[in-house]
């Protein structure tokens, strides 16, 4: 089953004047239960695709579908109900907020969803479990590593049950063995939960856990290969 789709989409940044193109008529399919990866070096058009997706920028021309509602249709209010209830967020800088504790981090999305604090308290505390970090739920921020944020950070993507998980280099600030212990963390949520895992990443730990590696280009896909 569909829940992601770039249909013709092109892609042009106007600064100042200057036109910039970033994608150039990327048909594309993300099916339930993925685990796949957006890759190719900067400027190919990665996280361009992967902003589109997550309904945090529009195309140029070309429609993109979720769940086969065409965001262009939706208004701006819809749009965020949108991204509070059908989409998880995991970004390179982490983006916690820093005078939150971890706990508070991950219930704040379910507050917005309008769940009882008692609900709220108890979900943060299962995914701080879960995502190996139980003993972080009152540290804030600054008092964690770079690997413990970027779990925090996947415990608060999870946290509304998303439709789908887009993750934008999310181990670019990580050595090789945090890197690969959050990987191996996404990978678990992906096959026994059934969580659905959307990359951009150049980042080769990555696309060889990916199940399907999308590569880009100059803006346009140019292979589309099952397996990591």
């Amino acid at each position: 089953m569909s829940i992601l789709e770039a249909q013709g989409v092109y892609k042009t940044y106007v600064t100042r004047g200057v036109e910039t193109p970033a994608l150039f008529g990327v048909d594309l399919t993300i099916g339930e239960g993925e685990f796949s990866a957006l890759a190719g070096p900067s400027g190919s058009g990665k996280t361009t695709l992967l902003n589109l997706f997550g309904a945090l920028d529009e195309p140029t021309r070309g429609e993109v579908l979720l769940d086969g509602d065409r965001l262009s249709e939706l208004s701006s209010a819809a749009l965020s109900e949108l991204r509070l209830r059908k989409l998880g967020f995991v970004f390179q800088a982490y983006n916690l907020i820093p005078v939150l504790t971890a706990r508070e981090n991950i219930e704040f999305v379910m507050e917005l969803q309008g769940l009882a604090k008692s609900e709220r308290r108890k979900r943060a505390d299962e995914l701080l479990e879960e995502v190996g970090i139980p003993e972080m739920g009152d540290k804030r921020p600054l008092e964690m590593s770079g690997g413990q944020q970027q779990r925090v950070a996947v415990a608060r993507a999870i946290a509304s049950r998303p439709r789908i998980v887009l993750a934008d280099e999310p181990t670019a600030n990580l050595d090789s063995a945090t890197a690969g212990n959050l990987l191996d963390l996404m990978v678990h949520l992906n096959t026994e939960q059934g969580i659905t895992f959307l990359f951009s990443t150049h980042d080769p730990r990555v696309i060889e856990r990916a199940r399907r590696t999308i590569r880009l280009a100059d803006g346009k896909v140019v292979a589309d290969e099952l397996g990591g």
